[in-house]
């Protein structure tokens, strides 16, 4: 029996991080295979787990959602039959829909594949704001989760931390969600969360009761038109989009896709450049967001990647960057860095055999990023 689990989350929200925990702490004297499918132009997680002796399928020719129907489900096959694993992570992309990858893997269960658990991991300090300006694709992997896992609440006061569980669980009522910090429990802890199967079967009900049965899609969107000529009238649950106003007054420049500008105000410190979209249409992620990925031999500082990833928060400058990774070369040694909005981090880590980095954002701009790390378009 092959158990599969899906690791979902939002750019940035740790998914690789807990993955390294629950392999080191709870998949013990397992085969494990890790399939990882990247929304951009570079791989960078795949480095880091290679050093676990894992088997690894990286997908970069686009977002999972996309590509459902020929080369994951294929993808997926052919790791079954090539390594027969005791379990399969599947690591879909930050920008993913996690109703679809569900949908992915259902194609293969069979009396020698599981569906064991789907897990969306969430930052608990940006719920909110990823909530509001990225709903359609964030609210899907909150929404279709069996157990939601909440990372850095360590660093999260009480009242913020119980405003992003409020949030989580009025769009989804029935999953479990992991408060405490990660460091605070076992691998095995968290895995038992993963694998209620009450919680399992709920959503699995919750899918199939909530899918058109033409197409398959959640009800969210409008008159689908389908190959066979058959139309498909399914529902869009956000309606309209309405004028945010926010505590601090700060304005937010929104886009729909014919680029009218609308004004939103923030409840947080942020501003946002984020995308208005006409909700009577089901997107993919290569519509919304953009990926800028290069490999380079030049030479960093830690000093110098730092800064740069500090002026990431730029918005007016860069777009709205959501994540940056990458493996560069350092001066004396190797430097691993990643980015989530106000989070750089920056530290030396192994070789790798060249050097690589990889942004992902909406409306990012690709010249100043390159200017920013010195790449020559």
């Amino acid at each position: 029996m092959t158990k599969i689990d899906i690791f979902s989350g939002f750019l940035g929200a740790g998914k690789t991080t807990l993955i390294k925990k629950l392999i080191q702490e709870a998949y013990t004297g397992e085969k494990l295979v890790l399939i990882e499918n990247e929304f951009g132009e570079i791989g960078i997680d795949g480095g880091f787990m290679k050093e676990a002796g894992i088997e690894i399928t990286e997908m970069n020719s686009g977002c999972i959602c996309c590509s459902l129907v020929g080369d994951f489900t294929q993808s997926l096959g052919q790791v079954l039959e090539q390594f027969s694993p005791d379990r399969i992570l599947i690591e879909p992309s930050g920008v993913g829909k996690l109703s679809d990858v569900i949908k992915a893997v259902q194609k293969v269960e069979s009396a020698d594949v599981k569906l064991n658990s789907f897990t969306t991991v969430a930052d608990a300090g940006k719920c909110k704001v990823y909530a509001r300006n990225f709903g359609e694709f964030y609210n899907d992997q909150v929404e279709h989760a069996g157990c939601i896992i909440l990372s850095r609440t360590d660093g999260v006061s009480h009242e913020k931390l119980d405003a992003a569980v409020a949030l989580l669980r009025e769009k989804n009522p029935q999953a479990t969600i992991i408060t405490t910090p990660w460091s605070q429990l076992t691998g095995g802890q968290i895995l038992a969360a993963m694998e209620q199967q009450s919680t399992l079967a709920a959503e699995l009900s919750h899918l199939a009761e909530n899918s058109c049965p033409v197409c398959g899609h959640p009800h969210e969107h409008e008159h689908h038109h389908h190959h066979d000529g058959e139309e498909c009238h399914c529902h869009d649950h956000d309606h309209e989009h309405e004028h945010h106003h926010h505590h601090d007054g700060e304005e937010c420049h929104c886009h729909d896709h014919d680029h009218e500008h609308e004004h939103h105000h923030h409840h947080d410190d942020e501003e946002c450049h984020c995308h208005d979209h006409d909700h009577h249409h089901h997107h993919h992620a290569d519509d919304v967001f953009d990926s800028w990925g290069v490999e380079t031999v030049t030479v960093y500082s830690q000093e110098e990647i730092q800064h740069a990833l500090e002026q990431l928060d730029d918005q007016d400058r860069f777009g709205m960057v959501l994540r940056a990774k990458g493996i560069v070369a350092g001066g004396d040694g190797w430097i691993h860095f990643d980015y989530v909005p106000g989070a750089p981090d920056v530290r030396q880590g192994g070789a790798d055999v060249t050097g690589r980095l990889c942004v992902i954002g909406a409306d990012i701009q690709k010249p100043e990023l390159a200017a920013l790390f010195r790449i020559e378009l």
